[in-house]
């Protein structure tokens, strides 16, 4: 038996079933490729999410992480340590915000954005206890914790993890009015992705993200964005938000921050509301660890550095320009920002296309069975984008 195979005969025995994934095994990756067992490259073409948006193991971030190796990795907040303080003033310099908290995952960024946006409605605002509000959007994917699914409206994320937890409502995704229409006296935050990522790339109109702002303004209430998936240059802007100069008043950020090699998310804000956090209020044993720091730390470097955010905005309108022309008569619609693109079918298809997308040499996701992203390292060039463009033509020819 070759390695590949034993390795999924061995996730399949001891492993739960929470996931689907394509039959290959990854044993190496390095910008825009990965390799599997058997020694086959392919493009990855869905970057863990966007967690992968300076490529696979940079050299400048994997220098950074094994420089911190040897000399601190973990002190806990317990104590200082030389590398956070640097790190956060990087972080909040680059996002143009007062404070920042850092986490591990992106769900935890949300749930500790979750819990500032109620200690300001409780603190601030004075709503009474137990009975505050935060509106949020159908559609949305923000997390697997027990209260992030609890408000989810896909049945296969939400349905058997209940009772919900309580204080959340629900409108329509891109409707300005509806969400205008739910702020009240107990509302003491709007939480809400940019562009919804898991949903299959699902962007608003124009003007809807400029509105939300202006109805926050007007009622008094933050505006807290997701950009888990959306920041740190996927849609062609270091922030999704900058798209309609909509700032918010906090928003969670994650995978990319640490370029794939470590766990790191943060929540960056004004201090009006993170400033509200005291001792023994919230915290983390690994969130904000020296290693962490590095990491993340080199990250934000390189995506600075080599202009990512510009090269992803240059570099999507060419291929969406490419998707788009794509004649086929099972497309429903191509879309995108940056490279942050989709392909939706007319019928359940998107598992069987990216199968064929995997015969090909590109590595994609499918969701909702009907949807395909395609989100590529931005460190990608303009040469292998068109290589991997004439894989994903020929795989849809495969149909």
């Amino acid at each position: 038996m070759d390695r590949g195979r034993k390795a999924i005969e061995l996730e399949e025995r001891f492993g739960t079933r929470n996931y689907a994934p394509l039959p290959v095994v990854l044993t190496r990756g390095k910008g825009v490729f990965v390799w599997d067992a058997r020694g086959k490259r392919y493009f990855d073409m869905l970057s863990a999410y966007s967690a992968l948006n300076q490529g696979h193991n940079h050299p400048a971030i994997v220098a950074a992480l094994k420089r911190q190796l040897d000399r601190l990795t973990l002190g806990s907040r317990a104590f200082h340590n030389d590398r956070l303080g640097p790190f956060l003033e990087k972080l909040c310099t680059l996002t143009g915000m007062e404070r920042a908290l850092p986490m591990n995952s992106g769900a935890e960024a949300v749930e500790t954005a979750i819990k500032a946006l109620r200690l300001w409605g409780y603190r601030r605002k004075g709503i009474p206890e137990g009975q505050a509000e935060i509106v949020v959007a159908a559609g949305n994917f923000h997390g697997r914790t027990t209260t992030l699914v609890g408000f989810s409206s896909d049945p296969g994320s939400r349905e058997g993890f209940g009772p919900a937890t309580p204080g959340f409502k629900t409108v329509p995704y891109g409707d300005a009015a509806a969400l205008a229409a739910a702020l009240g006296p107990n509302t003491c935050g709007v939480l809400l992705e940019p562009i919804q990522g898991e949903a299959g790339v699902a962007i608003p109109q124009p003007g809807w993200l400029k509105a939300v702002g202006e109805h926050c303004r007007k009622a008094k209430v933050p505006l807290c964005l997701d950009e888990v998936q959306t920041g740190l240059g996927r849609t062609g802007r270091m922030f999704c938000w900058e798209h309609e100069g909509v700032k918010p008043d906090l928003m969670t950020l994650g995978k990319a921050l640490s370029g794939g090699l470590y766990p790191v998310s943060a929540v960056v804000g004004k201090d009006a509301i993170l400033g509200l956090f005291t001792p023994g209020t919230h915290g983390s044993t690994f969130g904000g660890n020296p290693l962490a720091c590095a990491v993340a730390s080199a990250a934000l470097d390189v995506l600075v550095d080599e202009a990512l955010p510009e090269r992803a905005a240059e570099l999507g309108v060419y291929f969406l320009e490419r998707l788009g022309g794509l004649r086929h008569p099972r497309i429903k619609e191509v879309r995108g920002l940056g490279l942050m693109c989709a392909v939706e079918f007319r019928e359940p298809i998107a598992k069987e296309f990216c199968k064929h997308l995997m015969a090909r040499g590109v590595l994609a996701k499918d969701t909702h069975q009907t949807t395909v992203r395609f989100a590529p390292p931005l460190v990608i060039t303009k040469v292998q984008l068109e290589t991997a463009f004439e894989a994903i033509r020929d795989a849809l020819r495969d149909l």
